[in-house]
């Protein structure tokens, strides 16, 4: 085995983002409450950053130095002479008056700082923020635990309810759960007790239908709860022998298979189809409360009836207006602390200058965008979702002189706030076709009108894909067949079977 050492030349070019312009594209991508979220962690985190508030005694003492020397010794004096007198008027009262002032001592601090105006802006945020509710496992468990029966079953209920996912449905079969909690300590498991727990858990959980191991069994379960009660409606059992009998059928709107089948008339078929509107395919969600993300748009798009033009502009009271510590940047210029701690603050009045210009970039770059979008989509706002075209981003970035992926950045889960309500900034991104006419429509407009159609239909004789089709070429839209079951299916709109009114 032989080593060597040798030199060797080699050109390549390398490219390396900097931190501050990695700050700035992800600072541009997030939306408004990303952003908000970011910019409290930098305010916890960043002894530099703080909030600019408008300071009204500054003001005051501005006013006051405009005064000549003799005004403001006289207000001065006339301050302090007033402020002296409602203390010692406040002494005396409280002499005379010591039952009302007992107890108030521990307050005093809280009292003053709420009469100067001060907020704790922590305290606000947790007085706001609502109590976690309990999910669906603590819920069932809780229920489970008042179930007067044998240890063993309890135990076992207790391992199917760890299975039940968030519809409220069983997620794998007992022959699963067996084989994966065989060896667990403590459980003598059988298919026999896992299925006698199932039947217990059942009868006894609520809502009806959770710890079912399918939608049809859900559905059975709580109509065997409904024709438990005393005054049920009778037609409970026309609607179990549908889902007995004819479930699938069901599904696929097969009205007159299933009439023919099971000797029911359309009629009856359609009182039991009322009925089902009360049974839910997915009880578990009835228990838990979904977490709805609230939507905050980063832009509010008005209409000026005088200059009959929209106009945009950013929703900047949603942040907070930030600023550099005064203090802390001459720390980081005094050479009298030493070496660390100056290169600490340094850094962090360095990241505070970067993220006040990153959102200052934003929100320029949003704005230039979104004018671009007003000023090329203006039939939108004018006539709706049917008059929307193409805008490519290539189109928007060459306009403006910026890159697109920057363009890309800056419409990524943002909202706008329209006279026809909120819009994500991305749908007037898309491309599309050229009708028969030479107008340029993009596939938004096309699906808009795909639905108009399926709206305006005859649902007794409900359009099919090839309809739906040649209806978009009598408009002017040429499109395939394939095309138009794309978009059917992205508007979950069912076929023309299901569609069917009998």
């Amino acid at each position: 085995m032989r080593f060597e050492l040798s030199q060797h030349m080699r050109m390549s070019q390398q490219m390396k983002l900097a931190p501050r312009m990695i700050q700035s594209m992800e600072v541009l991508q997030m939306p408004m409450l990303a952003l908000q979220e970011r910019v409290d962690q930098e305010l916890e985190s960043n002894i530099a950053l703080e909030i600019v508030e408008p300071n009204e005694e500054s003001d005051e003492q501005d006013d006051l130095q405009d005064k000549p020397l003799e005004e403001q010794e006289q207000v001065e004096g006339d301050s302090t002479s007033d402020a002296s007198d409602n203390w010692q008027r406040l002494s005396e009262h409280e002499s005379a008056n010591p039952e009302v002032f007992a107890g108030q001592e521990s307050t005093q601090s809280y009292s003053r700082s709420r009469m100067a105006g001060e907020r704790d802006r922590k305290m606000d945020a947790l007085a706001n923020i609502a109590a976690r509710g309990k999910s669906l496992n603590e819920q069932l468990l809780q229920q489970w635990s008042f179930a007067e029966i044998d240890p063993a079953t309890v135990n076992a209920g207790k391992l199917l309810i760890s299975y039940i996912d968030d519809d409220g449905l069983l997620g794998a079969d007992l022959e699963t759960i067996l084989e994966q909690n065989r060896n667990v300590p403590g459980l003598d498991l059988s298919i026999d007790l896992l299925e006698q727990a199932l039947q217990e858990l059942q009868q006894r959980l609520d809502p009806a239908g959770v710890g079912a191991r399918s939608r049809r069994e859900c559905i059975l379960l709580q109509i065997d709860r409904f024709q438990s009660e005393p005054d049920h409606d009778p037609g409970w059992s026309d609607v179990r022998r549908l889902i007995e009998q004819s479930y699938d059928d069901l599904l696929q709107n097969r009205l007159p298979k299933i009439a023919q089948e099971t000797g029911l008339s359309l009629q009856q078929i359609h009182d039991a189809m009322g009925l089902m509107r009360k049974v839910s395919i997915s009880p578990g969600r009835d228990l838990v409360d979904q977490e709805v993300p609230p939507i905050i748009p980063d832009v509010i798009v008005e209409y000026d009836e005088e200059a009959d033009v929209y106009v945009a502009s950013l929703r900047d009271g949603v942040l907070p207006t930030l600023g550099i510590s005064k203090q802390y940047e001459k720390m980081a210029k005094d050479r009298s602390l030493d070496k660390a701690t100056r290169e600490f603050i340094g850094n962090n009045v360095r990241n505070a200058r970067w993220l006040i210009d990153s959102i200052g970039q934003r929100k320029n770059t949003m704005l230039r965008v979104v004018n671009v979008v007003l000023a090329s989509q203006r039939e939108y706002f004018d006539d709706g979702p049917q008059a929307l075209k193409p805008l490519p981003m290539i189109k928007v970035a060459d306009q403006l002189g910026i890159h697109v992926g920057t363009v890309s950045r800056a419409v990524a889960d943002k909202w706008l706030q329209t006279p026809r309500g909120l819009v994500t900034l991305r749908r007037f991104f898309s491309g599309g076709t050229e009708t028969d006419s030479g107008q340029n429509i993009s596939w938004e407009a096309i699906k808009a009108k795909l639905k108009e159609i399926v709206d305006a239909e005859d649902k007794s004789n409900p359009l099919s894909d090839a309809g739906l089709a040649k209806s978009l070429k009598e408009q002017g839209i040429d499109i395939a067949r394939r095309t138009v079951v794309k978009y059917r299916q992205q508007l979950d709109i069912p076929p023309a079977r299901r569609r069917k009114v009998y």
